[in-house]
């Protein structure tokens, strides 16, 4: 398990950017690994105000090709190439994802230094990657779409007076939690010797650009942290649903629905100077509703029940 969860909003904006926000691109820091999901224009400059490094970026899960989702992404793989970057970087995206990424890339004189592998997902879609894994369905938007979950695993938790009963040191729990058991002076140890019930993993969805729908209520199940867009208020709700888009209303009842611990409001339309009608209409329905500001960073934090 991360001793460290946490996201920062470096684009909250939709369509295009404006004076009070970019457009979207969320950054989740796990320990030392950092996952970019979406990379809308500007999103390299928008990292460069913060602590977390585009140069440490390992995955970039794009939700769907409308602009203000990914045209930021050929500027920032040149900023690494040109900041001499070698690691490998990887892509992940909707059905044409291939095509269209490895086009964009190839615009300008410049050459790659380092590997890119791209995927493309089609949902449902799950995939390991150690202490978590990532999960995409379709989103309901005109153009193919997804939605992410981060869920990171599960793991025991450790009763402390049944480990210096059995006189265990940290490093040999560490191995038990990894392998099940241990031989340890001449004794099987098991892990359910040690444990004193399940510390659940933290669990991040992000809608992207959707249409409310159910199956959202079941993928953000309990959810830590959902991050479901609301570009108007419900005044407009009708005209946004019209374009693939959620009202404030419409995500607040998704997160009430979904029982999560907390939302955040994103892909917030240029007409909002002020985002509190945006806020206030959810926390109306769901009262941890926040519309973040861009550049502000949430760490996630354990549950302790």
């Amino acid at each position: 398990m991360a001793s460290t969860i946490r996201i920062v909003f470096f684009g909250t904006g939709g369509s295009w950017p404006s004076p009070e926000r970019n457009v979207m691109s969320i950054g989740v820091q796990v320990d030392s690994d950092i996952l970019l999901f979406d990379c809308g224009e500007g999103t390299q400059r928008q990292m460069m105000k913060t602590n977390m490094s585009f140069m440490k970026v390992k995955k970039i899960f794009i939700t769907h090709y409308h602009g203000d989702h990914f045209l930021g992404l050929a500027g920032l793989v040149q900023t690494m190439v040109l900041n001499n970057r070698k690691d490998e970087l990887e892509i992940y995206g909707p059905v044409s994802t291939i095509d269209i990424i490895t086009k964009f890339l190839s615009l300008g004189y410049y050459s790659l230094s380092f590997p890119i592998k791209l995927y493309e997902i089609e949902p449902p879609w799950r995939k390991d990657f150690g202490d978590y894994e990532i999960c995409a369905i379709h989103a309901n938007h005109p153009v193919p779409s997804l939605s992410y979950c981060f869920k990171e695993k599960d793991i025991p938790r450790i009763d402390k007076k049944k480990v210096n009963s059995l006189g265990l040191k940290s490093e040999i729990i560490e191995v038990i939690r990894k392998r099940g058991e241990v031989n340890y002076n001449g004794k099987k140890i098991k892990i359910e010797d040690v444990m004193g019930g399940i510390r659940r993993g933290r669990k991040i969805v992000y809608s992207g650009d959707t249409v409310p729908y159910e199956k959202m209520v079941e993928f953000a199940k309990d959810a830590d942290v959902l991050i479901h867009e609301a570009t108007v208020d419900s005044s407009l709700e009708d005209r946004a649903n019209k374009y693939g888009h959620s009202s404030a209303r419409q995500a607040a009842e998704i997160a009430k629905k979904a029982n999560a611990r907390s939302l955040f409001l994103v892909h917030i339309s240029s007409r909002y100077k002020n985002p509190q009608p945006i806020e206030k209409e959810a926390q109306k329905i769901f009262p941890n509703s926040k519309v973040p500001r861009d550049l502000e960073e949430f760490i996630v934090k354990v549950r302790k029940d």
